[in-house]
């Protein structure tokens, strides 16, 4: 399957009309659309470390969730990161493609694998205004915010996670993988008891006992990396032939 082909067939199941107005994603990089597609290495980021590994493996084609080519390039120099990282891209031959907010908003994506991972059910989505790309439902037995949080951890392969506990058991539950905290208002809203994202500002999490939902941080990467796998079984249903390989794309450490 080439390159062209893959990438309909996959924006056919992720459809680009669900993507957020300010998002840029899509087929961000190839020299030649019509190359045969063998090796695919899935990653949440494609950091220039998923890079070289892609050139050095030969892999002929990336596929992430944060954008590659993310705002508009001034110039085409290795004197910029993202630049530099699409040259190599291009001299080697390997292609790249990004899902991003649309695989946030689609049923099964990241959001839904979350939800998942954590036993939620009676699973809808919930949001400001037309961009309802966050999950909200229910534990099937209560729990407290301690617990929720281990299992949070245990899910997501988190490191740590930060709570924000007002007292509350945690029995419906919004989410949203990644970048989520100018949604909490809306998770209030919708009726959760607990909101879990990958980053809140600090005034969020001082205030979160106040307004009465529980707040979690659980990180950005680890929010949204499990969505990874659900895009190596994707590829693999496209084409079982594929050879797909899930990378840790996570550059940060904890010490």
């Amino acid at each position: 399957m080439t390159v062209e082909k893959l990438y309909r067939a996959l924006e056919a199941r992720i459809p680009r009309e669900l993507s957020c107005d300010w998002d840029n994603d899509g087929l961000m990089c190839s020299g030649n659309t019509e190359k045969e597609v063998h090796r695919v290495l899935v990653a949440l980021d494609i950091t220039e470390e998923i890079v070289l590994r892609a050139v050095k493996e030969k892999y002929d084609l990336i596929v992430s969730h944060h954008p590659l080519i993310f705002r508009p390039l001034s110039a085409v120099t290795t004197e910029d990161t993202v630049a530099k990282k699409v040259i190599a891209l291009l001299a080697a031959g390997v292609g790249a493609m990004s899902f991003h907010t649309r695989l946030d908003a689609v049923s099964g994506g990241v959001n839904d694998v979350l939800a998942q991972r954590l036993g939620l059910s009676d699973v809808v989505p919930f949001g400001n205004g037309d961009e309802a790309i966050g999950r909200i439902g229910y534990l099937e037995t209560p729990v407290s915010l301690e617990e929720f949080a281990h299992r949070v951890k245990e899910a997501t392969g988190a490191s740590y996670v930060q709570i924000s506990d007002a007292g509350r058991r945690v029995h419906r539950v919004a989410l949203l993988g990644g970048a989520g905290g100018d949604d909490a208002d809306a998770a209030m809203r919708a009726g959760a008891d607990t909101y879990l994202t990958g980053e809140l500002k600090h005034h969020q999490l001082t205030e979160g006992p106040e307004r009465g939902m529980n707040l979690i941080m659980g990180g950005h990467f680890f929010t949204e990396n499990p969505v990874c796998e659900r895009l190596r079984e994707l590829l693999l249903e496209i084409d079982p032939a594929l050879a797909v390989t899930v990378a840790d794309s996570n550059p940060v450490r904890f010490i």
